[in-house]
């Protein structure tokens, strides 16, 4: 399943579905720091795109033999933590739907936080996604019920061409653990040396001190040290005194679940940001696992017309036969097995066909199954 992530960041939601055990073929990111640090961790190229030029968006993933597509369109005027309007960022969520709708991947995931789904970007977007044919599954997850340490919510939109609506949401559901996940269960109870921290509050009428014996609460994109002037809050588990103390930057990623040796590019502001940014790998996965309930393996087009034209055949005829295994792809969906032509034959659609098409339908995928073998 080759699959693309547009405005990738340094790679929450790309390492969650290699992970997963989905092929990466390439990622676009417009910030210079984060394409540096997506460079550092993957193989796959990554290439640099302001994605508002959909035009160069569509000519680039035209080139790449897309599948699926995932991605986070940048979030700040959707969240909690901004101004919640929609500006000119909030615009890429259109942007996106409208790569969907001209490349029409077979399957996409959206991601972004919990609030846009109330947004009139997303009210353009989703209208665009249906109008070109997806059936959608909308459904806002709370990454500690789905294997991360930190209470964060986002928004996720699973798409399938030609799909049935709400189509992975009873997996979504039963999937999730039935507690939230702490800390301490993540880590264990001597890895990170401490039972208390600082998270500083976006006011002081919110506490600040937290326990590793429930979930983080969200990773925002900076890190403050506990300032002097802290009056402390009646719900804060301890007291500030010297054992008390803000997260590394290392152990904000490790609690987003990137993997201890990921490795990051450019100054700690950066990072920080790109921290409090990006989808937790681990949550990224769990969408990851659900999407492969879904997916349909679609025929190796490519190998198979280099294998047609190795055989001798004309290009027109490579052409032809290509044509007809895709119509026949489109009454019988999946990569061709025996029992492929059992199950084409008695399909109503396929009887309906005049006799000659049926012949050349019935050729062309029994040369696939022939280059299945060699």
């Amino acid at each position: 399943m080759r699959v693309v992530d547009l405005f990738a960041g340094c790679g929450g939601l790309s390492l969650g579905f290699q992970n997963a055990g989905f092929d990466i073929v390439g990622a676009v990111e417009y910030w210079d720091t984060a394409l540096d640090t997506y460079r550092l961790n993957f193989t796959h190229p990554i290439y640099k795109l302001d994605l508002s030029d959909v035009p160069s968006a569509i000519k680039l993933l035209n080139t790449m033999n897309v599948e699926m597509v995932i991605g986070g369109p940048p979030c700040q005027d959707f969240s909690h933590a901004g101004k919640r309007i929609e500006a000119e960022r909030a615009g890429l969520t259109g942007n996106y739907a409208d790569i969907i709708n001209a490349i029409k991947p077979r399957y996409f995931v959206m991601e972004n936080v919990d609030r846009a789904r109330e947004s009139h970007a997303y009210a353009y977007a989703k209208d665009v996604m249906k109008k070109a044919g997806y059936g959608i599954t909308e459904v806002t997850l709370d990454a500690s019920y789905c294997g991360v340490p930190q209470k964060r919510k986002r928004f996720f939109v699973l798409g399938i061409l030609d799909g049935e609506d709400g189509f992975a949401e009873e997996w979504l559901t039963s999937h999730q653990s039935t507690k939230e996940m702490t800390i301490r269960d993540y880590f264990g109870s001597n890895v990170l040396g401490f039972e208390f921290y600082y998270r500083h509050p976006r006011n002081y009428s919110r506490r600040a001190v937290y326990s590793i014996d429930e979930p983080a609460p969200t990773m925002r994109g900076v890190n403050r040290p506990v300032p002097k002037g802290y009056p402390g809050h009646p719900l804060d588990p301890h007291p500030i005194d010297d054992s008390i103390r803000a997260l590394t930057t290392l152990e904000r990623a490790l609690i987003q679940t990137f993997p201890a040796g990921y490795k990051w590019a450019g100054s700690k502001t950066d990072i920080e940001q790109m921290i409090g940014n990006a989808v937790p790998v681990n949550l990224a996965e769990y969408v990851a696992n659900c999407m492969k309930e879904f997916v349909v393996e679609q025929p190796d087009y490519d190998g198979f017309q280099q294998w047609l034209r190795k055989t001798e055949y004309t290009d027109r005829v490579v052409s032809d036969i290509i044509s007809r295994l895709k119509r026949a792809n489109r009454i019988i969906t999946g990569n061709p097995d025996p029992l492929y032509l059992y199950h084409l034959e008695r399909s109503t659609e396929f009887i309906a066909l005049d006799q000659s098409v049926k012949s050349q339908i019935k050729k062309a995928v029994t040369l696939y199954l022939e280059y299945q073998q060699y």
